[in-house]
């Protein structure tokens, strides 16, 4: 009897013809819009689904890379669906407003609108009446650009579901008579208004226009940074504080004097004003207050002690506050989760010890707080909720990240730039324990006896750093750039987990590392930063052959910098941001089998 004829291994059905078009956008539609632009590059089929799949998104949120008008327009089709819309806006311009402004939107969250002029609040006036929260950083701060009060006034007035208004400008540009009465046509649910500056007078003035006509204001902030000293008729004194919140209704109050042109702050408030605006503030969930260097401990322990769901605490250039702040934190009531004490040179470890019996701590910044030592980090080592932690320019040494690295907290992000006693011996003290499997974010900026041996170390304790900073250390040079190109996370490409990498000034690069930042190495990094005096021709080639790495070379900060970060990380498994890149700039899907067999 002859053998059976041996099976033929047939091929896999094609996408389209094992799911429906319809079951497969749905799917792809769950996905955020960097995975959603991956996936679409796997094949045609997917390619098509992530097409139509964009057309009923409910959410665009696109925040890692700034595109074109050209490359973004087929990314945002119509869509009758669409409510949150974020994006970078750093290379667009105003023939783009036609489509940032869409009916329907809910959410509009802008960064870096430099190149995009006040038309924009004049048009989502017209188009936009069922948004609710509006966010816009930078408008129109190219020079010529035209921004008026009228377009404030149409913003405003459309707007007439507005509930938070956050607008990162100069308000003085809005002088007007009519200022105050255009707020008294703001929507009535607007509780939230963040303005990066404006005059005292002109706050006052909204203040009381909001009070006037009943509206619910929950959260002010006001941050300045003036550039000669405030006249007693321009600044905030201990009468004006207690107009800020007189009926208690406030939630969030953010007041903060920058001393980056001048070192000024608050003369004209003391003690008596801060306890006089306590007595209405048991409301309060956050406060924010700098400059504030009349005011002792007394003052701010009558924050902590009246606002009893007080959650976010942030205090900088505090220069009488002590550790007697802290000394009774354990009779209150408060759940502290976010607190800063930036500048505040008299707090000791004694104070951060007392501080560390709140046990929900999520973020703490403690930067430049000098006279903070070891004893501090073995105190907050053991906090179960920590996820961030700044400890720039404190008096730490290797012994304190022997205690982080023994301790239980979740620590995702640890800033320690300007520690000049750490060295070398601190890296595998830190990942010795459990913060190696959760630690994503490290800042080792100015450290003098950090070489690249420490950076060696950091490479083979293989782990899956996001971004990592290292500016202004002398003794980095190359063999770090060429140990991390080796770093395998998982069994990964080359670098892979790296999305942001700052070596700006580092004494030892040369123009040999710029060559291990070509494909395939880091095929994730999305923010570079080196001297830009190293190889100009090396950098500019860089920039052009990959369009979608942010290069700075003049000392910039790299990334988004928040005080008030979320502690929900999010990363990507899958090795797909050169497949973004061949999807944003060819428009096609890539090649594979399927495709081949189709065509």
């Amino acid at each position: 009897m002859p053998p059976p004829d041996p099976i033929e291994p047939s091929s896999p059905p094609a996408m389209d013809s094992a799911l429906p078009a319809a079951v497969v956008a749905t799917i792809l539609s769950h996905l955020d819009v960097r995975s959603l632009i991956a996936a679409s590059a796997a094949c045609r089929c997917f390619h098509s689904c992530a097409s139509h799949a964009l057309t009923f998104l409910p959410s665009f949120h696109l925040l890692e890379v700034a595109l074109t008008h050209e490359l973004l327009r087929p990314l945002l089709p119509p869509n009758p669906s669409l409510r949150s819309l974020r994006l970078d806006c750093n290379r667009l311009e105003d023939a783009a407003i036609g489509f940032l402004a869409r009916p329907g939107l809910h959410e509009l969250i802008l960064l870096n609108c430099d190149n995009i002029s006040g038309r924009l609040l004049c048009e989502l006036g017209a188009t936009c009446q069922d948004l609710r929260v509006l966010s816009l950083h930078s408008l129109a701060e190219r020079r010529g650009l035209p921004i008026s009060f009228t377009d404030l006034q149409d913003l405003l007035n459309g707007c007439s579901q507005l509930e938070s208004l956050r607008m990162a400008l100069d308000f003085s540009m809005f002088d007007d008579l009519n200022f105050s009465h255009v707020w008294a046509s703001a929507s009535e649910a607007l509780t939230s208004l963040e303005i990066e500056y404006i005059p005292m007078t002109m706050l006052l003035e909204l203040l009381s226009v909001a009070m006037e006509y009943q509206q619910c204001m929950h959260d002010v902030k006001e941050p300045d940074a003036p550039i000669i000293e405030p006249t007693a008729s321009s600044d905030l004194t201990n009468a004006g504080l207690q107009q800020i919140n007189p009926k208690g209704r406030l939630k969030h109050v953010s007041l903060m004097r920058s001393q980056e042109f001048l070192f000024t702050s608050f003369r004209r408030v003391n003690d008596l004003g801060i306890l006089l605006m306590a007595e209405k503030c048991s409301n309060l969930e956050s406060v924010c207050l700098g400059g504030f260097s009349r005011v002792t401990d007394t003052g701010f322990r009558a924050i902590i002690h009246s606002c009893s769901g007080l959650h976010k605490l942030r205090v900088s250039h505090g220069s009488q506050l002590t550790d007697l702040v802290f000394h009774d934190i354990t009779a209150t009531s408060l759940y502290l989760t976010h607190v800063s004490l930036r500048w505040c040179n008299l707090l000791t470890d004694v104070g951060i010890e007392r501080l560390s019996f709140n046990k929900d701590l999520n973020v703490l910044d403690l930067r430049d707080c000098r006279s903070l030592g070891d004893e501090a980090v073995r105190s907050l080592s053991c906090l179960p909720k920590l996820r961030i932690l700044l400890l720039d320019g404190t008096n730490i040494s290797d012994q304190a990240l022997k205690y982080m690295g023994l301790g239980t907290c979740p620590l995702a992000s640890l800033s320690l730039r300007g520690c000049r006693k750490l060295t070398n011996d601190c890296i595998p003290l830190l990942f010795a324990g459990s913060v190696k499997q959760s630690l994503q974010v490290l800042d080792l900026s100015r450290i003098p006896s950090i070489t690249d041996d420490g950076i060696m170390l950091l490479a083979n304790s293989q782990t899956p750093l996001i971004e990592l900073r290292m500016r202004e250390n002398p003794k980095i040079g190359d063999a770090s750039v060429m140990a991390l190109t080796s770093m395998l996370v998982d069994g990964g490409t080359h670098g892979n987990s790296l999305q942001l990498l700052d070596l700006y000034d580092c004494g030892g690069i040369t123009p040999l590392a710029i060559r291990w930042f070509k494909k395939p190495y880091f095929p994730r990094l999305r923010w570079l930063g080196v001297t830009g005096s190293l190889n100009r021709v090396m950098v500019d080639a860089l920039v052009r052959s990959r369009p979608f790495l942010h290069m700075a070379c003049r000392g910039e900060e790299l990334g988004t910098l928040r005080w008030d970060t979320s502690s929900d990380w999010y990363r990507h498994n899958d090795d797909d941001l050169d497949e973004l890149e061949q999807w944003l700039l060819d428009g096609e899907p890539v090649s594979d089998p399927e495709t081949s067999t189709e065509e």
